[in-house]
């Protein structure tokens, strides 16, 4: 259990939350467990910022929706390219729209969200696929998005980090973009079949994501051969070293919080710029609970920070 108590808020939201209102993910049907997350991160009220443009681009096996965030001053702009959570099986445009246009405004740049294939229609290697497919295709037209093609980072959470954390092993794999930074929220980087954690007791259940929910997920992403793919779990990775430096943020109430500093301390061994941010009293998702608590508004702002300070 984390040393330090749960911060407050959190404390509160997950009273209002209450045991009925968010049930357990394999309680439910896959499109109600959609619909559940949209509805619970989607913000009534999001920020402004410059303009918004929904396209698609040709995918690997057909065509993958993007939305793309613009600032308001003119660029040419650092483009990010985000990959949202939810387990590789929820998790949308929608859903994510709100934090995108707080990223677009606290690091100046562009944002091209990925609306990636998902499990458990699509399971691994699909959504890694895509993602990679399309951070190929924002370098290559970052200029036609009012973007530069030589200030690209990636970043996403949860299931999100798990992606851009492959991605930035595949770019430095396979020659592809260069990348100035990756941004790892609260990153599920690990298998539990493979490598058990203490955080896996510590936090199973009654703080958002249930341990229970994490196999759930990864039931759904995975078969029992992907479990030493260093796409599918980026922690199985020998080698870290040449990749771009990363934020890594985790959070002390969190399931999957040792695979994220396991994640953050292997990349400092192996000579990547790791900048660690760890919410001792907060959950998983809480930077997407922004709306709700304190933490979410000040991580996104150091976020932007750490980007801002990459692109320089």
């Amino acid at each position: 259990m984390s040393e330090e108590e749960l911060n407050p808020q959190t404390e509160a939201l997950l009273e209002t939350l209450g045991a009925g209102i968010t049930p357990p993910t394999f309680t439910l049907s896959v499109p109600e467990g959609r619909e559940m997350l949209d509805e619970l991160f989607v913000d009534p009220d999001p920020e402004p910022v410059g303009e918004v443009m929904d396209t698609e681009i040709q995918g690997p096996d057909g065509p993958i929706p993007l939305r793309i965030y613009a600032p308001e001053a003119q660029g040419p702009h650092p483009v990010l390219v985000f990959f949202h959570g939810g387990g590789w099986v929820r998790g949308s445009l929608e859903g994510y729209d709100g934090l995108c246009r707080r990223l677009t405004n606290r690091a100046d740049a562009v944002v091209v969200s990925v609306d990636y294939r998902r499990a458990p229609e699509d399971p691994f290697p699909a959504g890694f696929e895509d993602c990679y497919a399309a951070t190929e295709w924002a370098a290559e037209y970052a200029a036609d998005l009012g973007g530069d093609p030589d200030r690209i980072a990636v970043g996403g959470d949860s299931a999100g980090g798990n992606l851009t954390a492959a991605v930035t092993l595949a770019a430095r794999d396979r020659d592809g973009p260069e990348l100035d930074h990756q941004v790892l929220i609260y990153p599920a980087v690990n298998s539990p079949l493979v490598r058990w954690f203490d955080s896996y007791d510590e936090n199973e259940s009654g703080y958002l994501l249930e341990l229970d929910s994490v196999t759930w997920y990864l039931d759904q992403y995975v078969d029992d051969a992907d479990h030493g793919n260093q796409y599918a779990f980026p922690l199985r990775a020998r080698d870290l070293s040449g990749l771009p430096p990363a934020t890594v943020i985790t959070a002390g109430f969190d399931p999957i919080r040792d695979e994220g500093i396991a994640y953050a301390d292997r990349l400092a061994e192996d000579g990547v710029d790791v900048e660690h941010m760890h919410y001792e009293s907060q959950i998983h998702a809480f930077v997407s609970l922004y709306e709700h608590l304190d933490h979410g508004v000040e991580a996104i702002d150091r976020i932007g920070e750490q980007l801002s300070a990459a692109f320089e």
